[in-house]
């Protein structure tokens, strides 16, 4: 398997630091409104590559965070004139739907910044007995001249960084020994939640919270550390400094960043009008859409995101349902024999795609092409299923492809539900229609059907739906 690492900027080999085991770290959202569509990119990217190393047999540590105390958490709640740890834990529980909707795994623990104080404040400790960090007035801050690797994830050199250090200051930047030191622990102002510490009331700086969850819940070294690519400088820049002083030892082996999701290739942002929730998408599309629309890129490549494109992913994604609910037509109405020597070999046709899939993931996890070995798959399951087999035959071709589709996070056999006893009405009234020849209205009943999200598909066992 080789990984693209942000590190070296090349694909690597992967392997564990402890065989058969991942330890796998990714930044959480900073939970202050719904997530946006940017959000559950690396959501499900991460997700997905966390399903295929658990399909490969292996135990993967999954750890995602959610910071619940920040700037914006507070501005926020402030606004509303509520608890800032109200809204963070409405919040949240908000993200775990969208989530869940999406079909996300949830991780292996999903820690709070909030819960996790005393092991900021010892790694903080650490980092001023071992000369890394010094106090001023109650805000502590990273001597980033002493850690001498600083800039090595984001191949920037300190000199350069200095050029463009107006980009970096923060709050009581004048007392700072350089310019370039970032906080690690900021005193309390009024009205906004604290901590005490040995340096005062107050809270831990954001990168702060990273570094000591991932040290708490997967150890000094960890295998992949994860998360979008505008977390790459200075987040993760940070955290590798704050990482490696204290601890002494490498942070993370391999980082994995995923792309920019852009809308109509703009930049989202409220400002251009541009801005949308999962809610919002999840409104017009179903949650299955959207994984299969993200997934049909490669993760590190740039993804916009449009109308149109979504209508295509729509489309691609109604291909597979259909495929697969004529597969399970196809089983129900087989017999119960087992297989013949002739589907034996016929399935054992389906291995290419099976091995097309593996090498794509194992490819840098390029989901693009392994949705194209899926859709092989399915291209073959339409030829076969017009053909009559046994039950155990179309039963084996149903599980691979569900296995194959679930490393994606994806599931077509959809249980639509049942119809209301007016729609039944409505396509018994077109099945006679039809019968009568009058196309007219059998047409003008299909359409008033497709108006309320009913698709309706004419087959050779009968008239078959779907929701829109």
């Amino acid at each position: 398997m080789q990984l693209y690492n942000t590190m070296t900027k090349k694909k690597e080999p992967f392997e564990p630091l402890e065989p058969g085991h991942v330890r796998m770290y990714v930044c959480g959202p900073t939970v202050y409104n719904l997530i946006h569509i940017g959000n559950a990119r690396p959501m499900i990217v991460f997700d997905t590559v966390r399903r295929y190393f658990m399909y490969k047999g292996m135990d993967v540590s999954y750890v995602s965070n959610f910071t619940d105390v920040d700037d914006k958490i507070i501005n926020e709640a402030n606004a509303q004139g509520i608890d800032p740890g109200d809204l963070a834990a409405h919040f949240i529980d908000e993200c775990k739907k969208d989530m869940e909707a999406l079909h996300v795994m949830p991780a292996t623990i999903h820690p709070l910044a909030t819960q996790e104080i005393p092991e900021m404040i010892e790694l903080i400790s650490s980092l001023i007995e071992k000369g890394f960090a010094y106090e001023k007035n109650g805000t502590v801050y990273f001597s980033t001249r002493k850690f001498k690797p600083y800039g090595k994830l984001s191949h920037k050199n300190l000199d350069d960084l200095r050029a463009g250090e107006r980009t970096l200051k923060v709050t009581g930047e004048d007392e700072k020994e350089d310019a370039l030191d970032f906080v690690l622990w900021k005193p309390k102002k009024e009205g906004e939640p604290f901590w005490k510490s040995p340096w005062g009331d107050g809270r831990p700086g954001w990168h702060t919270e990273c570094s000591a969850m991932a040290k708490k819940y997967l150890g000094d070294s960890i295998d992949i550390h994860a998360g979008g690519e505008d977390l790459v400088f200075p987040h993760h820049e940070n955290e590798i400094a704050q990482s490696e002083a204290a601890n002494g030892v490498e942070f993370a082996r391999y980082w994995l960043h995923n792309g920019f999701l852009n809308i109509d290739n703009k930049k989202m942002s409220k400002s251009l009008g541009n801005f949308f929730t999962v809610r919002d998408i999840l409104e017009q599309y179903d949650p299955q859409v959207v994984r299969f629309f993200m997934l049909n890129a490669h993760y590190r490549s740039p993804l916009n995101f449009s109308k149109e494109l979504m209508e295509s992913a729509k489309a691609s994604w109604q291909r597979i349902v259909t495929a697969r609910g004529a597969l399970e037509d196809a089983l129900k109405a087989a017999g119960q024999e087992s297989m013949t020597e002739d589907e034996t070999k016929l399935f054992a046709e389906t291995d290419q795609y099976v091995a097309a899939f593996e090498e794509s993931m194992e490819d840098d996890f390029n989901t693009a092409d392994a949705m194209a070995a899926i859709f092989e798959l399915v291209k073959f399951i339409n030829i076969t299923v017009k053909d009559e087999h046994s039950s155990a035959f179309f039963e084996v071709l149903a599980e691979r492809m569900d296995t194959l589709l679930d490393v994606m996070g994806l599931n077509a056999l959809v249980d639509e539900g049942d119809l209301s006893d007016e729609i039944e009405a409505m396509i018994e009234k077109r099945q006679q229609a039809r019968k009568a020849k009058d196309f007219a209205t059998a047409d003008a009943i299909r359409d008033e059907l497709l108006a309320r999200g009913i698709v309706l598909e004419d087959t050779r066992e009968g008239v078959k739906w779907h929701k829109a």
